[in-house]
């Protein structure tokens, strides 16, 4: 889709009701259903995030996203996974929207005073590393080329619109990590890389809303 249709009409989601868990359940792994169970009947004091889910165009003006590849860290369990730029909430951030365009910035050298935010997604919490992560629609209409933060962002995937929209993205693939063996977990499959976890779980709402929009 153009870029210009598209920043027209994604708007039109601020007046829907966000699809929160209904559309997360979709793409949440058997284990993680168990895990979000058993969250819910404690205590947990999550550390807080925010992350941003960029729209912009092509160089022919065709409209894409932004993920990125983390690099691989030893003690990170999100270590060499695809997701969305951002990250925890600092001293200084106003608040989870701030955290969100720092993020971005710092991870991929988006300047927040060039990102239009659209609206907040519904959070989501992540059990293996006690995080509740915020996201964050935008918009970055003034294209300028991206600088991968070296310590942190292995690379950075450019991802088409049609294709994440496609239902050809989305199937299942049996995976092994540091905290789950051997299971098989609903994805998407985008720019070759699979997508999963809490980022497939973000992006199903995103998907959800944009059906109604587009």
């Amino acid at each position: 889709m153009n870029f210009d249709e598209f920043s027209l009409r994604i708007p039109k989601i601020k007046n829907l009701p966000l699809p929160g868990e209904a559309s997360h359940l979709k793409m949440a792994p058997q284990f993680r259903l168990e895990e979000l169970r058993k969250a819910r009947q404690k205590s947990k004091n999550p550390k807080k995030a925010g992350v941003m889910a960029l729209f912009y165009p092509d160089s022919r003006h065709k409209t894409q996203f932004l993920l990125i590849l983390r690099k691989s860290h030893p003690k990170d369990v999100h270590s060499n996974q695809v997701g969305f730029p951002g990250g925890k909430v600092e001293k200084g951030d106003s608040d989870l929207m701030a955290t969100a365009l720092r993020e971005t910035y710092e991870e991929v050298g988006v300047e927040p005073s060039d990102v239009e935010v659209v609206r907040s997604l519904s959070e989501i919490y992540i059990p293996p590393s006690n995080f509740e992560v915020h996201p964050f629609v935008g918009l970055y209409a003034k294209v300028k080329p991206f600088v991968p933060q070296i310590t942190e962002v292995a690379s950075i995937l450019e991802v088409k619109l049609e294709d994440f929209m496609s239902d050809n993205s989305l199937f299942t693939e049996n995976l092994s990590t540091s905290y789950a063996k051997n299971v098989d977990v609903p994805a998407f499959k985008l720019n070759g890389y699979t997508v999963w976890g809490a980022t497939s779980m973000m992006l199903s709402e995103i998907r959800t809303l944009l059906q109604q929009v587009l």
